[in-house]
């Protein structure tokens, strides 16, 4: 469970006095941190997304199950709440839910500072760390050195459990003297082959590499410098199998990139296709999202996942703002899990997202269920709304209407979600829903989807205090997003262009550990 931070009285006091003393038109349009802090971290802080006790977080590392925990190390700066020399932070699960911060792993060296990577279960000792009954943890990470911005692929290990940590003598084991971004290794096992396979972000594009022990690493083929978006820097790579339904693999390879995300600012790609072990090939000729929100970042899957499963979870925040988002004793939380899959849509492969069966361990009792909702739905000041920490699933029948829209808010702010057949798009609105983001295109986020032909939409919406994460279909698209209130939203409308019935159910449930 998440480490809080804890107010004085008197500091309670002072920040409540402040807030009464704020003129709320001058809050709705400005940024200023001294005026949005007397909200309160703890009002924003999320409960059922990781985020550190205190301090700077940004991309999830090492993520990786072993003996009943799923770890996740993360970029860290343990000084400040603005990016800063990086370290790996550490915290661990049983259930996704519940998070355990545990002192940090990686600390910078005479190498550098440690970016980002991946973590291995060496079950077979290929590399010949282990030195006692446990399988050792391998680190795979980038050094940066911060006088030459040097990028180099480095080692460490554990033997005992992701516990303490010990770099390899002889770092770096990759080195790439002609590209300035060289980082991010994400490592994992080829069967068939019998061998590691890294893939590993350079400037725009991915280079692949295969190991027999980790150490030794022989360059394969460099991928994607004709394809996909090329906005910004590729960072964050991810090569994993992926299967339908049905158990039909194929391979999806992530790619994050900055600038260049669909609403602007930071995003994740992806591109399915066949690898052999060295060679990664794709048909794909349009660039896909795996989320058309603005704050799903760097995300990568878990290794050795015990249920076989493509658990994935990403930063959630957005290079656009994230060093000026309105908390001050931390900076940015994780996403909540998610699991990836293929599926065909429109005769074209996409990946859908979905919230794993952990999510039952946050789901507590309901505050409103109707099976015939009807033309309109209204539920006003709600306590658990107020709070900011519910679930909710509703499916929305398109037809006989061509807009429908979600609006959660109070009086006199809100963010909208609204959506448009005849545009084939949903819009997510958070230009007046309290604090606006320095980036002003990121107030206003699009995405484009074409209902199926039965013309349903379904919404499934997680609400975590500061964050909204909405599935639509069954996650065949994906929109995450902060939002920062500056008093609690305890209304919340459901209604379309036409007087006629089109909710076709509803259910809201609260949060709850």
């Amino acid at each position: 469970m998440n480490l809080k931070k804890v107010f004085s009285a008197s500091t309670l006091f002072c920040c409540l006095l402040m807030l009464m003393n704020c003129d709320n038109n001058d809050d709705f349009s400005s940024n200023s941190t001294a005026q949005l802090v007397t909200v309160g971290d703890e009002t924003y802080r999320p409960e059922f997304h990781y985020s550190p006790e205190e301090n700077w977080m940004n991309d999830p590392n090492g993520m990786v199950y072993y003996k009943g925990e799923y770890h996740l190390f993360y970029q860290y700066n343990p000084n400040a709440t603005v990016w800063g020399p990086m370290h790996w932070g550490h915290a661990v699960s049983t259930d996704l839910v519940n998070w355990n911060e545990l002192p940090i792993a990686l600390y910078p060296d005479d190498l550098g500072n440690i970016f980002s990577g991946s973590i291995v279960v060496d079950k077979n000792n290929t590399a010949g760390f282990k030195t006692g009954s446990e399988s050792p943890l391998v680190a795979i990470f980038t050094h940066q050195n911060p006088l030459n911005n040097e990028q180099t692929q480095s080692l460490a290990y554990s033997n005992d459990r992701g516990r303490t940590w010990v770099k390899y003598q002889n770092n770096p084991v990759l080195v790439n003297n002609d590209i300035v971004d060289f980082r991010d290794p994400k490592v994992s096992w080829h069967q068939e082959t019998q061998k590691w396979v890294m893939v590993v972000a350079a400037g725009d594009e991915i280079l692949f590499y295969s190991s027999p022990n980790l150490i030794d690493w022989e360059y394969k083929q460099g991928f994607g410098i004709d394809l996909g978006a090329h906005g910004g820097v590729w960072e964050c790579p991810d090569l994993f199998k992926i299967k339908d339904e049905n158990g039909q693999e194929k391979w999806a390879l992530l790619v994050s990139i900055n600038p260049g995300g669909p609403n602007g600012g930071s995003g994740t790609q992806y591109f399915l296709g066949d690898f052999d072990g060295e060679i990664f090939t794709t048909t794909q000729e349009s660039t896909l999202w795996l989320d058309y929100g603005t704050d799903n970042y760097a995300g990568v899957t878990w290794s050795n996942e015990p249920n076989n499963r493509n658990l994935f979870m990403g930063w959630m925040s957005n290079w656009s703002y994230a060093q000026n988002v309105p908390t001050y004793s931390y900076r940015s939380a994780m996403t909540f899990p998610r699991t990836l899959h293929w599926q065909k849509n429109n005769g074209k492969s996409i990946i859908v997202s979905k919230l794993p069966t952990e999510m039952i361990y946050a789901i507590g009792g309901k505050v409103v269920e109707n099976n015939n909702a009807g033309s309109r739905f209204e539920l006003l000041n709600d306590e658990t709304l107020g709070e900011g920490k519910f679930y909710l699933e509703t499916t929305i029948d398109f037809s006989a209407i061509n807009e429908a829209k979600i609006e959660w808010g109070n009086k006199s702010s809100s963010v909208v979600i609204k959506y448009n057949k005849i545009k084939g798009e949903l819009i997510l609105n958070r230009a007046e829903s309290g604090y606006k983001f320095n980036n002003l295109n990121s107030n206003i986020l699009k995405c484009p989807y074409v209902l199926p032909d039965s013309n349903q939409l379904k919404i499934n919406m997680l609400v975590d205090k500061s964050s909204m994460e909405i599935f639509l279909n069954d996650g065949e698209r994906v929109i995450t997003a902060l939002v920062f209130p500056l008093a609690p939203f305890k209304n919340l409308e459901i209604t379309a262009n036409e007087e006629i019935q089109f909710i076709e159910q509803i259910k809201i449930n609260k949060l709850s550990k």
